[in-house]
This record gives structure tokens, C-alpha cells and sequence, in this order.
């Protein structure tokens, strides 16, 4: 596998490669009673979720990113014989493809190592509070079979050892790729611990990672932090990628959020400040609320002047601009701003930027950062109507992942969205028939301009992410 290629510098530039994993058991194993410990809203469908709408994820990125592996093969790939192998990671008609790369797929390559298999299973079991029996049964499976079981908890004969980990497919928030580094995630529930362990192993063991060793990154805990009260929560340090955007070659944004703390922020400016890797780091802390998470749940990027956002975080909504004087000031005293925007100039700490609200540091990144003259414009979540705005950020509206400038993939469910997208001139096509037209030849990928393309939604949307949160950029073409 070619590992010469990790390089991001925006979320626009046409995307060659990113890190995946695919719905496994795990998902099928959410109960009522653990849901919320594991960080689901509800209980999902795995055949539906596999078959109907992941698949087609997979589909998609193949024809973007690597169309070798699937051009002309989708009969023979879905036929009733199939079996779905070729989506299988554990199955020797597996795509394999180096430009959709799957997790799982990496972890057995590594656990072929028996030096690095002794380390690994010792760790996870010793997060799992394991017998040392299960550790050695553990060791005694093959490597293919062996990674399955450390990402879904059950041996091939149904016995669970220990809890799944469903989360393992927002890949996006394990890490993330700044210019020519890897910074590795501190997950800030314990249900991802698991997670973050199997891919610090991936990241800093797998041959496609070798050539970046040097250049990974890890941020820890502030000193004597096991001695603070319980409630100094702020000085814990949580880390995940949805809060982190390469916003431009040299400007970071992240956020504090339900999932990323400020000591963690504080690390992360002054580890990338110290070597220089970027010069401009902008904080944007929003409230600590599910219904936010990280801030890609917020806003997405979809071309250099065109952003998608919830409508509740626009400085108009935030002032009520269009209350009576009473009303206005009423509620500036009631509650402080949702949003708080500072940002960081690496040669200047001492006289940080503060913005009014997200429109206006979205604005300042079109035409500063990436040097746009047409007018910046926005594409609110719900068509900015009540109460679409928020049901459809809910089910990640705002959450779109852009497989280059102005073609991105959403959810089919969010309507008025689409609405919102179509009013701004966006074409608006369903994957299934863009599948078909790209299999006859009728239309090329590099032909599409600005479009979105949705997605089947129905399970996915209920696992609380969109395909910004499902994926982890490697590789992306610099912005001209």
C-alpha cells in the first residue's frame, strides 16, 4: 500500500483518500438499556443499515475516489450471490481499495505482527478488566478473526467478552490530518476508549503510517490531573475530530464543545504553535448539548463561498434582531451568547481576535483565508424555518462531507435542506440514480458542479452522524 500521500489543507479540495469503517455486529448489539452509555439515541437495524444505506456510502466513495474497484461491477458486486463480500473486510472478495481504506482492514494487517498482537490484546483486555484466560484465547485467533472480535466484543461462536464499540464508524473523530500531521483524538466517553486504543496502534504500527511516524501527534492530560475534583471539568482534556476542521493551509478551527474540553484546546494551540504547523487557530466554543456534540454537527464547509449551517447560531437569530427593543434586551440578560468565536495568531498570542458570530468568522475564512471574491453565502439547516431548522439538524443536516468543491453527500430525510440547497442553485440528485448513470456512462464524476447528493437515511441518521462524522480525510488536492 502507498504511504507517500497524507496531506490536508482544507475541507473542500477534492478528496483521494480517507480512512472508513463499515456498520459491523457492534451496531447489531445496541440494547435499550445501554444506548445512552453508549452514545446512541435509539436501537438501529444492521441488515437495513449494511445493505440499504451504508453500502451506497461505500458505492459513492469507489466512483470518486478509486473507480477501478467498482466501475461496471455493480451487478456482479449486489447479485444474490454475493453475499455482500465485496464490503467485507474479513472476506477475500473484499475491495481493498488504498483510497477507501477500511479500519478493520488495517488492524488485522497489524496484528499479523506477533510482537505488536501480544501488546495490543494485553491492552484491551486490560481496559476490559479481562481474565487472563480470555487474553490468551484472544491471542490464539488468527489476525482477521481477531480483529473482529476486538472491534465487535463476540467470538465467532456468539459469546460476547466484552461491550461493542458502534461508534467505530465515525471514523472521523479518531483523528484528524493537519497539513502533513496526524493528531490522535482523546475521546471524551469512556464508551470510545476502546476505539482510540485500537487506532493509536493502527496509526503508529500500520506501514501506510510509517513514512508519518515522526509527524503523529498526541496531546495528554494536564499534570496531577487524577488529583483534581471531579467537577473541574474544564481541565480535563477530550479531544475528538469533529471538532477539528482544516479550514485552510494555515488555519485551524476547533471546538469546545460536549466533546472537546478547553484544556484540550489549550494543548492544541500550543503544541501547533510550537512547531509551527499552522499560524492561525480559531476556538469556537458552543454549548455543552447533545443536540450540538462538535461543531461539524453545526456548520459544514461545502464550497470556498458556500456554507451550511444551523440558523440558530446566525448573529441575527442570537440578537433577535427582529424582537422589539424589550424583548431584545430582555433576552441578552437572560442568557449569555451561544456561541463564543476567539481567535489565535500564532506570532501575536497577546491580541487574540474575537468575532460577533458564525457568519461573520465563516465570511472573514471565504475572502481572508481563501481569497474568495464572490459573495459568501449560506445554506441554513430546516430552510432556517422552525421547527425544520432543528429537526433536521438533528438528523445532521448541518453534516456534510465534500468529495471536492461544491459536490458533497447529506441525508435524503432532510427535505427542507435540500429545498435550502436547490434555492442556492444546487443540482439535487439521489445516489441510486447517480449510480446508475455513472455504471451506463450517461454522466462522469468530474463532471458533476455543484450538487448534493443524498443518501439513504433512514437507520444511519438514527445513529446520531452524518458522512462527515462516517469519514477521516487522509488526502485531499490543495485549493488552488
Amino acid at each position: 500500500m502507498n504511504s507517500d500521500s497524507i496531506h490536508i489543507t482544507s475541507e473542500i479540495g477534492t478528496l483521494r483518500r480517507l480512512l472508513v469503517h463499515s456498520p459491523d455486529s457492534s451496531l447489531g448489539k445496541v440494547v435499550p438499556s445501554k444506548a445512552q452509555d453508549w452514545l446512541f439515541e435509539d436501537i438501529v437495524h444492521l441488515d437495513t443499515i449494511r445493505k440499504k444505506e451504508y453500502d451506497y456510502y461505500t458505492r459513492i466513495l469507489l466512483y470518486f475516489l478509486d473507480p477501478d474497484k467498482i466501475a461496471g461491477k455493480l451487478t456482479e458486486i449486489d447479485s444474490e450471490t454475493s453475499n455482500r463480500n465485496f464490503y467485507k473486510p474479513d472476506n477475500a472478495g473484499f475491495h481493498a481499495s488504498d483510497k477507501v481504506i477500511e479500519l478493520q482492514w488495517l488492524l488485522a494487517d497489524i496484528l499479523r505482527d506477533d510482537t505488536i498482537k501480544i501488546k495490543l490484546v494485553a491492552s484491551v483486555c486490560a481496559v476490559e478488566f479481562c481474565s487472563y484466560d480470555t487474553q490468551k484465547c484472544l491471542f490464539d485467533l488468527e489476525p482477521i478473526a481477531l480483529s473482529k472480535v476486538l472491534i465487535s466484543g463476540t467470538l465467532k461462536d456468539g459469546r460476547m467478552l466484552f461491550a461493542p464499540i458502534p461508534n467505530f464508524i465515525f471514523t472521523r473523530d479518531i483523528g484528524v490530518v493537519i497539513n502533513d500531521h496526524i493528531l490522535l483524538n482523546r475521546p471524551a466517553k469512556k464508551a470510545r476508549t476502546r476505539e482510540a486504543l485500537l487506532t493509536k496502534y493502527i496509526f503508529f504500527n500500520h506501514t501506510l503510517f510509517e513514512a508519518f511516524r515522526n509527524t503523529i501527534l498526541e496531546i495528554e492530560d494536564t499534570s496531577h490531573h487524577f488529583l483534581m475534583p471531579k467537577e473541574s471539568d474544564d481541565k480535563k482534556v477530550t479531544l475528538e475530530g469533529g471538532d477539528l476542521m482544516m479550514i485552510s493551509a494555515r488555519h485551524l478551527l476547533i471546538g469546545v464543545s460536549e466533546r472537546t474540553t478547553v484544556e484540550a484546546a489549550h494543548q492544541v494551540i500550543n503544541l501547533l504553535f510550537e512547531k509551527k504547523i499552522v499560524d492561525k487557530i480559531t476556538v469556537i466554543r458552543i454549548p455543552k448539548k447533545r443536540d450540538y456534540m462538535h461543531i461539524d454537527t453545526v456548520f459544514t464547509q461545502v464550497k470556498r463561498n458556500v456554507w451550511v449551517m444551523l440558523g440558530n447560531f446566525s448573529r441575527k437569530s442570537i440578537r433577535k434582531e427582529d424582537a422589539d427593543p424589550v424583548e431584545r434586551i430582555l433576552e441578552s440578560k437572560k442568557k449569555d451568547d451561544p456561541i463564543k468565536i476567539t481567535q489565535f495568531l500564532r506570532n501575536d498570542l497577546e491580541h487574540p481576535l474575537h468575532f460577533d458570530g458564525l457568519e461573520e468568522l465563516l465570511i472573514n475564512i471565504s475572502e481572508t483565508d481563501l481569497k474568495c471574491k464572490e459573495k459568501v453565502t449560506f445554506i441554513y439547516s430546516g430552510n432556517n424555518e422552525f421547527p425544520y431548522d432543528v429537526r433536521e439538524q438533528w438528523t445532521d443536516s448541518c453534516n456534510v462531507l465534500a468529495l471536492r468543491e461544491g459536490v458533497v453527500l447529506g441525508y435524503d430525510r432532510n427535505d427542507k435542506t435540500t429545498d435550502a440547497f436547490r434555492a442556492q442553485g444546487f443540482h439535487v440528485i439521489h445516489v441510486h440514480s447517480l449510480l446508475e448513470d455513472l455504471e451506463a456512462k450517461r454522466v462522469r464524476t468530474e463532471d458533476l458542479k455543484d450538487t448534493l447528493i443524498l443518501m439513504p437515511s433512514a437507520e444511519l441518521s438514527r445513529a446520531r452522524g452524518g458522512f462527515h462524522c462516517m469519514s477521516m480525510p487522509l488526502l485531499r488536492d490543495n485549493l488552488e
